[in-house]
């Protein structure tokens, strides 16, 4: 497995942009699917979007389509997540996962590496 590290999330007000990084330790990210999850108070774990190892096809949850984009640069073994105008529905802690195949939908159980997760709020 892959040691994961998210950064980059505090409080930010709606209409606002966020910048996520997941760095990753231990082992190239070069070959692994990444993926972005979240999780607000009392609910399950949802997909967010995900980017294969190179980098030319990604999925993104209906949610966030338009909104946000990701990322990677596997020279600096870091995977990206923009996030643009944010609402508060977007509030809870971002996880970045990584995964060994390519096989959207994509679920929690296709991810067998996972980060501690970074908060995110979004404020009226």
């Amino acid at each position: 497995q892959v040691q994961l590290v998210e950064s980059g999330g505090g409080l930010v007000q709606a209409g606002g942009s966020l910048r996520l990084s997941c760095a990753a330790s231990g082992r190239s990210l070069s070959s692994y699917t990444m993926g972005w999850f979240r999780q607000a108070p009392g609910k399950e774990r949802d997909f967010v979007v995900s980017i294969n190892w190179s980098g030319r096809s990604t999925s993104y949850a209906d949610s966030v389509k338009g909104r946000f984009t990701i990322s990677r640069d596997n020279a600096k073994n870091t995977v990206y997540l923009q996030m643009n105008s944010l609402n508060p529905d977007d509030t809870g802690v971002y996880y970045c996962a990584g995964g060994r195949s390519w096989l959207p939908p994509f679920s929690a159980t296709d991810f067998d590496s996972w980060g501690q997760g970074t908060q995110v709020t979004v404020s009226l």
